[in-house]
């Protein structure tokens, strides 16, 4: 039988809630939704795992010693990844603020809203179309996920893609459509 060199081990990537019918807790999800212009409840639980993890490093390497080379090394590598994502300022590189990360954070630092931040798309919800429409690059990199995570390095480099037609590539579909009627309506006067 041949093995496929491909095989990948999947886990799951967010945590449903304990409670699934909490009142609060769905008025703030629904918020957090409309807010970033999630697709489904499941974003957000994502950003919360995530944040979930991160938190619970900072808690085990908090309880180590101060001189532990594994809290020096691995403390310092968390922190700098966060700095490196724009979650910590280079005021606030300790531990301890890992532990005061909020969700909205995490969400902030998403392709979808930075490309509503910088006035490329006029809602939140045409961020995530132009997105996933293939319009938007980061470095010269087209990326079509409105999740990615924008690093503050790439951030000023978020830009209409090379081939897009809203940027210098060939018109759309609905463009050549039209131009294609025009010239044919040309012809008849003639």
């Amino acid at each position: 039988m041949p093995t496929n060199a491909q095989h990948r081990n999947y886990r799951k990537t967010y945590k449903t809630p304990r409670r699934p019918f909490e009142k609060e807790r769905l008025d703030a999800e629904l918020k957090l939704v409309g807010e970033y212009g999630l697709r489904c409840k499941r974003e957000i639980w994502r950003c919360q795992y995530a944040l979930a993890k991160l938190r619970k490093a900072a808690r085990t390497l908090l309880t180590l010693d101060r001189k532990d080379p594994k809290r020096i090394f691995e403390g310092a590598a968390l922190l700098r990844r966060m700095n490196r994502y724009g979650l910590l300022a280079e005021d606030e590189l300790e531990l301890d603020f890992v532990l005061q990360l909020t969700t909205q954070k995490l969400l902030e630092r998403r392709l979808q809203t930075k490309v509503y931040k910088q006035g490329l798309a006029k809602s939140i919800h045409h961020a995530r179309v132009l997105i996933r429409q293939r319009h938007i690059s980061v470095g010269g990199q087209l990326v079509n996920v409105p999740s990615f995570n924008v690093r503050t390095s790439s951030e000023k480099h978020i830009d209409i893609s090379a081939n897009s037609p809203y940027g210098q590539g060939p018109p759309g579909r609905v463009a050549r459509k039209r131009a294609a009627a025009k010239a044919a309506a040309g012809d008849d006067e003639e």
